[in-house]
C-alpha cells in the first residue's frame, strides 16, 4: 500500500513515497526533493557468506534521461560510471558503513538510481537519505538512520543545500552526514577559509542533520519492518585466549619496528608462526580449516589492539613519534627536464611524484553528467601502483580508491589555480604514488602544489596537506598527526585537511565509529594547522613562489580580443580561413601536425594563440588581425593591384581585403585604358571611399593625387613678368 510523508525542509520540500514501487526488494523508497527524483533501494543476500569481511555495496547509478540527454559515443547507453557517480557512491558507503555490525557476512547492496535532476536540488543528499531510509524501513540490521546536507557560505551566511546560483557564489562547498548524535562523514572544498568558520560549518549542518533524522524515525516507527537477527562470524572465547597467549608478546615486539617493510615482514612472520603452531596442534580435528580462520582472525584482532593499546594508554606511536610529530619531510622540484613542470614530495615512507602539463583551453575535458559544468580545465589524476607498497595486483583503469583521491587533491588545488581569464591554460597534474605508508592522497596535494609552481602557474598560494587520525579507547582519546598505514588501518578516524597558510581548501573526513564530537573535531583542526605550517615551510624552501615564465617545452600564449561578430571571418567559409592561417603560420602540411600552431576563438571575441616559437605566434596574430582589421573612411592605404578590368582595377590592402579602384577614380583626367595606368603587381597608393550597399569596399587612387591646376592659374603661371 502506498504512503507518502512529506517534510517542509527549510522551505522545500522533501516528499517520501514507499510501497508503490520495486515491492520485491527488502526496503524501496522514492526520494522527491524538488523536480529531482530518486529511488532508493536495498536487497540483502539469504545465505552467510564465508569471506572474512561485512560484504556491503552501493552503487549510485545515473539516468542521462534525468537532465534531458542522450548519451554521447556510438552506443548511446550509459556504460561504465562518470567519476561524478563513482563519487557519489563513495560519498554515501561511507557513512553508512558504521552503522553495521562488521561480523555481518550477508551480502547487502543499496542501489540508488537517478530519475530526474533538478539542478537546485542535491541528488546526492536525496540518495544518501533515501539509502539510510529504505535500509531503515528494511528487516536488515543497520544502526541508522544517517542523513546529509551541504553547507555553502555566500555573503558571510551559511546557507543549507544553496540553489545553484547561490551555489556558484559561495566560497564553501562542504558535504556534512551525521546521525542525531554525531558527525561521521565530511568532504569539503573551501577558499582558504579559516579553522573557526569551517567548525562553525560542520556544526550548523549537524542541526539540520539532526532534523532529516528525525523525519526518518517517525516513518520507520509507523511502517518499518522488524529487524531479523543474522549469524555473525563470531569467535570461540577458549580459542581467542589461547591465540592471544602464545601470539601477543611477539606482535607487540614487531609492531614496535620503525622500518615499514622490516615492521611488517615481522608481523607477518608472527602470523605465520602462529597458524602453523595451531595447525600442527589441531591436525587431527575435523573443522581445522574453520579454526585456522579463527586463529588468523584473532591474530590481526591482536596486533590492532595492540597498536591501540600503546597509543591510547601508553602514548608510543608504532613507530616511536610523538602524537602531534611529523615523519621526515623532503620537497624537490625539475626532477624530470622535459615536463612542462615536476615536483618529488615525500613524507617518511610515502613519496610521490607529480607532473604539470599545460595545453590550449581547446584541450578541457569534457563531461557527460548530470550536473551543469560539461568541461574542465583543471584536472588531477592520481595513480596508486601496487609496487608502491612492494606488492603485485591488478593494472588497469583507476578504481573508486583512485577516484575519490584524485576528487580530493583536486578540489584542494582548484582553489588556488588562476582564472581562466588570467592564465588562460587547460592544466591537468598526474600523480605518481612511487611508495606508500599512509597519507599518499596528502603527499599527492603537496608534490601537485610544487609542480604548478615549477611549471609557471601563478597560483593564489602553496597549499599543503595532512592526515590526522584519532584512537578511542574507554571514553578517552588521542589525536595523532600524520598517521602512517598501520594507524589508518587500526585506528577510528582518517581526517585529511589541506590548506594555505591563510585557510582551509579542502577536507576529508572517514570515521569507523558512530561519529566523533565538536570537541574532536577542533583539536583535530588546531593540530592539522600546526602541521600544515610546518610543512609548507619545507615546501617553499623548495621553490619560494610560481616561476615568472612557463617552461620552454610549454607552448607560448598570446590573448588579443577581436569584434565577436569577426569570429566568423577568422574561421571562414567550412573553417577554410583558420585552416589557411594555421598551416601558413606554422608551415605544416596539416592542422594536427604536431607543429601546428593552437588558435582558440571564443564567443566573446577573445583570440588565444598557443605554440611554443614566439615567431610562429607572432606571424600567426599578424594574419588574424590582417582578417578582421577594418578599412576606415577617408583613410590613405597602400595597396597592391591584384587585377585590372575595363571598368576599373582591384588593390589589396592586405590579406583577404580587397577593393575597386573604379576607372573614374583612377586619375583626374580621363582614362580610356586602365592598364594605360597601372601594371599587375604597382603599388600605389589608395583612398577609402567606403562600403557600397552590397558591401562592396570603393577606393580612389585619384583622390590621393595632387589636384589639377585650373587653366586661369595656368596662365598667370605662363605669362611673362614685366
Amino acid at each position: 500500500m502506498k504512503k507518502v510523508y512529506r517534510l517542509d525542509f527549510l522551505g522545500r520540500e522533501l516528499v517520501i513515497e514507499t510501497g508503490e514501487l520495486a515491492k520485491q526488494t527488502d526496503g524501496s523508497v522514492l526520494v522527491r526533493y524538488g523536480d529531482t527524483v530518486v529511488l532508493s533501494v536495498c536487497v540483502m543476500g539469504k545465505t552467510m557468506l564465508t569471506q572474512d569481511f561485512f560484504p556491503l555495496q552501493v552503487l549510485y547509478q545515473e539516468r542521462l534521461y534525468s537532465v534531458g540527454k542522450i548519451p554521447g559515443g556510438f552506443i548511446k547507453r550509459e556504460g561504465r560510471p562518470s567519476e561524478a557517480a563513482t563519487l557519489a557512491a563513495r560519498l554515501i558507503d561511507r557513512p553508512i558503513r558504521p552503522m553495521f555490525d562488521e561480523n555481518l557476512r550477508n551480502e547487502i547492496q543499496v542501489i540508488n538510481t537517478v530519475l530526474s535532476v533538478d539542478q537546485d536540488n542535491s541528488p546526492e543528499m536525496a540518495a544518501l537519505f533515501g539509502t539510510s531510509l529504505c535500509l531503515g524501513l528494511s528487516k536488515i540490521p543497520f544502526d541508522g538512520p544517517v542523513a546529509g546536507v551541504i553547507v555553502g557560505l555566500v555573503d558571510g551566511e551559511f546557507v543549507i543545500n544553496p540553489k545553484a546560483a547561490l551555489a556558484e557564489k559561495s566560497t564553501l562547498q562542504l558535504t556534512v552526514a551525521g546521525t542525531k548524535d554525531a558527525i561521521c562523514m565530511v568532504e569539503a572544498g573551501a577558499q582558504e577559509l579559516n579553522e573557526k568558520t569551517m567548525l562553525d560549518a560542520l556544526m550548523f549542518a549537524h542541526e539540520n542533520i539532526k532534523k532529516l533524522c528525525e523525519f526518518q524515525e517517525e516513518i520507520i516507527k509507523e511502517i518499518g519492518d522488524e529487524k531479523v537477527s543474522l549469524p555473525k562470524a563470531e569467535i570461540d572465547q577458549d580459542l581467542q585466549n589461547k591465540v592471544e597467549e602464545f601470539a601477543t608478546k611477539d606482535m607487540l615486539k614487531a609492531i614496535q619496528i620503525k622500518d615499514k617493510l622490516e615492521k611488517y615482514a615481522a608481523i607477518d612472520q608472527v602470523k605465520e608462526n602462529t597458524v602453523n603452531h595451531f595447525t600442527e596442534l589441531w591436525q587431527n580435528e575435523e573443522n581445522l580449516e574453520d579454526l585456522i580462520k579463527q586463529v588468523s582472525k584473532v591474530v590481526n584482532l591482536i596486533e590492532a589492539n595492540e597498536v591501540r593499546r600503546l597509543i591510547a594508554d601508553e602514548k608510543v606511536r608504532p613507530d616511536g613519534r610523538k602524537m602531534d610529530e611529523i615523519r621526515n619531510l623532503y620537497a624537490g622540484i625539475d626532477i624530470l627536464p622535459r615536463t612542462h613542470g615536476s615536483a618529488l614530495f615525500s613524507r617518511g615512507e610515502t613519496q610521490v611524484l607529480a607532473t604539470t602539463t599545460l595545453g590550449a583551453i581547446g584541450e578541457h575535458q569534457i563531461l557527460d553528467g548530470l550536473g551543469l559544468e560539461d568541461t574542465k580545465r583543471f584536472m588531477l589524476h592520481y595513480n596508486f601502483p601496487q609496487f608502491s607498497v612492494g606488492e603485485t595486483g591488478r593494472y588497469g583503469s583507476p578504481g573508486r580508491r583512485e577516484i575519490g583521491h584524485g576528487a580530493l587533491g583536486e578540489r584542494a588545488l582548484a582553489q588556488v589555480i588562476p582564472s581562466e581569464e588570467e592564465f588562460p591554460y587547460t592544466i591537468r597534474i598526474v600523480s605518481e604514488v612511487l611508495e606508500s605508508n599512509g597519507s599518499s592522497s596528502q603527499a599527492t596535494i603537496c608534490s601537485g602544489c610544487l609542480s604548478l609552481m615549477a611549471a609557471g602557474v601563478p597560483i593564489k598560494a602553496p597549499v599543503a596537506g595532512i592526515a590526522m587520525g584519532l584512537i578511542e579507547k574507554d571514553d578517552k582519546y588521542t589525536i595523532l598527526t600524520d598517521i602512517q598505514g598501520l594507524e589508518d588501518h587500526m585506528g577510528d578516524m582518517d581526517f585529511k585537511v589541506a590548506g594555505t597558510k591563510k585557510g582551509i581548501t579542502a577536507l576529508q573526513m572517514d570515521i569507523k565509529i558512530k561519529g566523533v564530537t565538536k570537541k574532536i573535531l577542533k583539536e583535530a583542526l588546531e593540530q592539522a594547522k600546526k602541521a600544515r605550517l610546518e610543512i609548507l615551510e619545507v615546501m617553499q624552501n623548495a621553490i619560494a613562489e610560481p616561476r615568472k615564465n612557463v617552461s620552454k617545452y610549454a607552448p607560448k600564449i598570446d590573448t588579443f580580443n577581436v569584434d565577436p561578430e569577426k569570429i566568423k571571418d577568422i574561421i571562414g567559409r567550412g573553417g577554410e580561413m583558420i585552416t589557411k592561417i594555421i598551416l601558413e603560420a606554422s608551415n605544416v602540411p596539416t592542422v594536427n601536425h604536431k607543429d601546428a600552431v593552437k588558435v582558440d576563438l571564443e564567443d566573446d571575441g577573445r583570440v588565444i594563440i598557443y605554440h611554443t616559437d614566439a615567431e610562429i605566434i607572432a606571424k600567426t596574430r599578424k594574419m588574424i588581425e590582417d582578417v578582421v582589421k577594418v578599412v576606415e573612411p577617408d583613410k590613405i592605404y597602400t595597396g597592391k593591384v591584384t587585377k585590372i578590368e575595363d571598368f576599373g582595377v582591384f588593390v589589396e590592402l592586405w590579406p583577404n581585403c580587397e577593393g575597386l579602384v573604379h576607372v573614374s577614380q583612377l586619375a583626374h583626367e580621363r582614362v580610356n585604358k586602365p592598364s594605360d595606368m597601372v601594371k599587375i603587381g604597382d603599388e600605389i597608393m589608395v583612398k577609402s571611399l567606403g562600403y557600397d550597399n552590397r558591401g562592396r569596399l570603393n577606393l580612389s587612387r585619384k583622390e590621393c593625387l595632387p589636384k589639377p591646376k585650373k587653366k586661369e592659374e595656368s596662365k598667370k603661371e605662363d605669362k611673362p613678368t614685366e
